[in-house]
């Protein structure tokens, strides 16, 4: 393997590292079209993943320019060669595609290409994606390639698309080296599959948890707020000091009504972790926090390094709970919200100097104070939580979580 900018196992273990570092789809896509293309030495690299309807649900290019590609138009169809590559078993190799019977021409603004390799893309016995590469930037030349017949047949027995000495820039070690990151490419790309459905599914079981702790809490609250107002309406004549104290009730349910939504509606929106991190997000939040309460809320960060993105999730939310807790029921005139390194994972404290409550009665405060919840974070992401509270000395909520 001497082939190339880059050459032998170093290369090839770059490039499947780099794949492995990705979850996302679109993400791990690029990365195998770019370690392909930098891999073999090629000017252009391109994968597309087919849909039902003949055409392709995503098509990863490199070395074509954003501009350019904007010029080309819309995605490609499945056709010509495109089509050839979801279809074929193994390795495709062309001196010049330009002169294969399948071709069936290009747009205006798309690159000339020239010599070709391409494969299927494999899970088991399902096409998930083809791979394209074109135009070697050091093009083999001279004598046939070891295992290569001379007579221009390939050692499968079908005819050689590009015979030794024909000017065509890809060889059988160009195959197997595609090969090779083909077989890597299907079990990221499936991984990468894998984790964006476990995501979707974890995004609607928790819009589906908040959908039920909106609609009980809003529920009540409005309950009470008809009752309410009723007594209210009844009392007007007669009691109109009385009916005056019931329209004051009703002013505070609706203020809490519209706290609980306001609340549910600040769970739903994304957190900002993916762009800004964990630290700098809870700052974000503890400012805002600040800014629209009375109590004085602090944050404070101690060596914290970054930790998966499970279990930032899962701090970030008991953080934004148990300040819920102390800002809505505790009385507290401060609350202190710090997160640090602990071990290879890290540690959540949010402590204010409230009201508290006996930690005895879990299944009351549990189902009032949302500890149930935060313990099922904590034990998703194979933490653990603490409480320590008593009447009238404040609350304290520690999250432990490991690394990754």
């Amino acid at each position: 393997m001497s082939q190339g900018p880059r050459s032998g196992l170093v290369a090839v273990s770059a490039a499947l590292l780099a794949m492995s570092r990705h979850l996302e789809v679109r993400d791990v896509l690029k990365t195998i079209v770019a370690s392909a293309r930098e891999l073999l030495d090629a000017q252009y690299a391109a994968l597309g993943v087919p849909d039902d309807h003949g055409g392709f649900a995503q098509f990863v290019v490199d070395g074509v320019s954003d501009e350019q590609w904007k010029a080309i138009g819309p995605l490609p169809r499945q056709h010509g060669i495109l089509a050839a590559m979801l279809h074929e078993t193994g390795p495709e190799r062309l001196a010049d595609v330009r002169k294969d019977p399948r071709f069936e021409g290009w747009p205006d603004a798309h690159p000339e290409l020239s010599d070709f390799l391409g494969l299927p893309i494999r899970d088991g016995d399902e096409v998930i994606g083809a791979l394209f590469l074109a135009n070697k930037l050091r093009p083999a030349r001279g004598r046939p390639e070891d295992g290569e017949p001379a007579d221009g047949r390939s050692t499968d027995g079908r005819a050689a698309d590009c015979a030794p000495g024909d000017g065509c820039g890809f060889t059988r070690e160009d195959e197997e080296l595609l090969s090779i990151l083909a077989q890597h490419a299907a079990i990221a790309l499936t991984n990468a599959r894998l984790y964006e459905r476990s995501r979707e599914l974890t995004i609607v079981e928790e819009r589906s948890r908040l959908a039920h702790e909106l609609h009980d809490a809003v529920s009540q609250k409005l309950f009470s707020l008809r009752l309410t107002a009723q007594a209210a309406a009844a009392l007007v004549d007669r009691d109109p000091a009385r009916a005056k104290g019931e329209l004051q009730q009703v002013a505070a349910l609706a203020a809490e009504a519209t706290d609980e939504l306001r609340a549910a509606v600040v769970e739903l929106r994304p957190a900002a972790l993916d762009e800004d991190g964990l630290v700098a997000t809870l700052r974000t939040q503890t400012q805002v926090l600040d800014r629209a309460h009375t109590a004085r809320v602090t944050f404070t960060a101690h060596k914290f390094r970054a930790l998966p993105a499970a279990q930032e999730e899962a701090v970030l939310r008991v953080a934004q709970e148990a300040l819920h807790n102390a800002l809505r029921h505790s009385g507290a005139a401060h609350v202190d919200v710090t997160v640090g390194r602990h071990g290879c994972g890290a540690v959540l404290r949010v402590t204010d100097d409230g009201s508290g409550f006996e930690p005895q009665t879990v299944r009351q405060a549990g189902r009032h104070l949302g500890l149930v919840s935060m313990r099922d974070r904590a034990s998703g992401v194979g933490g653990t939580l603490t409480v320590e509270s008593a009447p009238g000395k404040g609350t304290t909520i520690e999250l432990e979580v490991p690394g990754g």
